[in-house]
């Protein structure tokens, strides 16, 4: 996951090491998502727990007080995997479905408002059968069991990918994608791997960013040409990546 002052690295034996900007604490402890000033620890008995900045909500424990030791995010459980943006968070359940708390001014958190922030998880409205998840900075995106996409959040620069300009507090399908395998999500573009091994982008395209040989934004997912045999794939700031298949 992309952060703006700290790194993290998940190692082989399953500890996590981190490095970078403390201002808020928020390299305290374990963690395998970050935001730009909070980090996140999913645990062996699938809770999570969190640290560092708390100014929307975004650590979950129905504060906004900064943390610079590890709470645990109210009311988690059977989670799967994480995803963190700016200042929000996305859990993923075992049960297929979304939760959601922290910054919500663009409708980040999917659960039908813009409320200010959410202290505690909420749920995604709408979700079921949910297979990952990504988190720009104020967007968010889940691939679903069919191998199609849906967006939420900001969308100044078209990077929910539903044809518009409008930004969602709900759930959307991001046009054309179907047969997605794998989903990124980097500051304000998206990313989609299909089963083919092809990439699709869509959203800001200032510097590149979508491969698709321009500078022009794109509302709806675009090819990336010349790429084929991919396995991952991977989001920054105003860059993105993809691992081939001949890479060893």
């Amino acid at each position: 996951m992309k952060t703006t002052g700290e790194q993290l690295a998940l190692r082989a034996g399953g500890t996590v090491a981190a490095c970078g900007d403390n201002e808020h604490g928020q390299l305290g402890v374990q963690a395998i998502a970050a935001g730009e000033a909070h980090s996140l620890t999913l645990l062996d008995d699938r809770t999570v727990m969190a640290c560092g900045s708390n100014a929307y909500g975004q650590l979950g424990d129905g504060t906004t007080r900064n943390r610079a030791t590890l709470v645990l995010v109210a009311g988690l459980s059977g989670v799967q995997a994480l995803a963190a943006g700016e200042a929000h968070n996305l859990a993923l359940l075992a049960d297929g479905t979304v939760l959601a708390w922290g910054s919500n001014y663009f409708g980040q958190l999917g659960d039908g408002t813009t409320t200010y922030g959410r202290l505690t998880p909420a749920a995604v409205v709408g979700l079921s059968g949910v297979r990952a998840i990504a988190a720009g900075e104020r967007h968010s995106l889940a691939l679903l069991a069919n191998g199609t996409v849906v967006a939420w959040g900001s969308n100044y620069n078209g990077q929910l990918g539903d044809g518009t300009l409008a930004s969602r507090t709900a759930p959307v399908r991001v046009s054309g994608l179907s047969g997605v395998r794998a989903i990124a999500a980097g500051r304000s573009h998206s990313m989609a791997l299909r089963a083919d091994g092809t990439v699709q982008a869509w959203g800001d395209n200032a510097c590149g960013q979508l491969g698709d040989g321009t500078h022009v934004d794109r509302f709806t997912p675009v090819a990336v040409p010349g790429l084929i045999g991919v396995r991952a794939v991977a989001a920054g700031h105003g860059h993105s990546l993809a691992l081939l298949t001949d890479v060893t």
